[in-house]
């Protein structure tokens, strides 16, 4: 079986390729290209598609080779290698395999919450538009208790009437990190941002995904900011290990895929949940993934006439929260993460209605 190195080797010679050329053509060094050959240096991912265009090779399949290579250097010296290839298998299959066609069978108790959800909804809307007023008071209030539990699930400790000073009244609270400070005013202007998104046309995508974490991050870690991380990342006291860096383009390729797929298929309150789930546990990003995957949960919630859902962020609710998600991830069991986002959804839709 021919590996990524004899693969150019052998494609050179074959087409009497010289190297002076290649390098002329790739804008490689010759030194580099004859590395590349050897088994000595692994390219770039940028630097494949260069050389299946000046090898005449399929880039694809060119870059299946690299992948490969790059599992190898992580495990080579592995001795649970075969134990750990099986974990990303299962892991793999889960994230970008039939199953992300297909539409999950929901138990009937789930149904009928969606149906009352449903339900809720329709009553929401027909009591809009409402006096821009009142929902001028109604969004600071909801955003606030929004801003305030999603910080808190990632250990903010500002209180509630603490969030609300520092995003509307710009006050600084003593005994308090300028990071929870700012943790606080990115986190409300992402809130505003998805608003405006579910209010425009614009759709999730890799853009406004970006542009959501950029957000969360801004002034926080300008490097890692609206960027997928380029390095491992462990979540601290879960089974489930993310994705490495290198499948991280395809992967979210794939999220996206099955976001367009499943629009109009899934139930939106599941389509939500399951965007969520999808992307925390991909955890693209070296920060903010638990932030940015609520946000975009309640984007598709907003793009599809609910109101935003909160998900608790005290002791029993973060624990619940975590080992729901560790469910899916880890045993491929949606339905308890499901059922915890609808009814988060139904106390929103509640909420609201209650004020009106």
């Amino acid at each position: 079986m021919k590996t990524l190195f004899t693969l150019l080797k052998d494609t050179r010679q074959e087409r009497n390729l010289k190297f002076k050329d290649l390098a002329a053509t790739t804008g490689i060094d010759q030194a580099l290209l004859s590395k590349f050959e050897n088994g000595n240096r692994l390219p770039t991912e940028e630097q494949i598609a260069i050389l299946a265009n000046a090898y005449g090779l399929n880039v694809s399949e060119l870059r299946k080779l690299w992948l490969a290579e790059k599992v190898l250097q992580i495990l080579q010296y592995e001795p649970q290698a075969a134990e750990v290839l099986m974990v990303a298998e299962s892991r793999v299959e889960y994230l970008t395999g039939k199953r992300a066609l297909e539409v999950p069978t929901l138990p009937f108790d789930l149904q009928q919450k969606l149906t009352v959800i449903d339900g809720l909804k329709a009553e929401w809307q027909a009591r809009r538009p409402l006096d821009p007023a009142q929902l001028r008071k109604m969004r600071s209030f909801f955003h606030i208790e929004y801003t305030f539990e999603s910080n808190r699930i990632e250990g903010n400790t500002l209180t509630l009437q603490e969030t609300s000073l520092v995003v509307n009244e710009g006050l600084t609270i003593s005994n308090k990190s300028m990071r929870e400070h700012l943790e606080a005013i990115n986190h409300a202007e992402a809130v505003d941002f998805i608003v405006e998104l579910a209010q425009g046309r614009e759709d999730l995508s890799r853009r406004t995904l970006l542009e959501l974490h950029a957000l969360i991050l801004r002034t926080l870690d300008r490097d890692h900011a609206g960027r997928y991380r380029n390095v491992p990342v462990r979540i601290s006291g879960s089974r489930h290990e993310p994705p490495q860096p290198f499948m991280l383009d395809k992967l979210m390729e794939d999220y996206f895929i099955h976001y367009r797929t499943q629009q109009g298929v899934m139930h939106p309150v599941i389509l939500a949940a399951e965007m969520h789930e999808r992307l925390v546990s991909i955890h693209p990003f070296i920060d903010g993934n638990g932030r940015t995957s609520r946000l975009v949960m309640n984007l598709i919630l907003l793009r599809n006439g609910y109101t935003i859902a909160n998900l608790k962020g005290d002791n029993n609710s973060r624990l619940a929260y975590y080992r729901a998600l560790e469910k899916v991830q880890v045993d491929n069991e949606p339905e308890v993460f499901y059922g915890l986002v609808a009814d988060a959804v139904e106390r929103s839709l509640r909420a609201h209605l209650e004020l009106v």
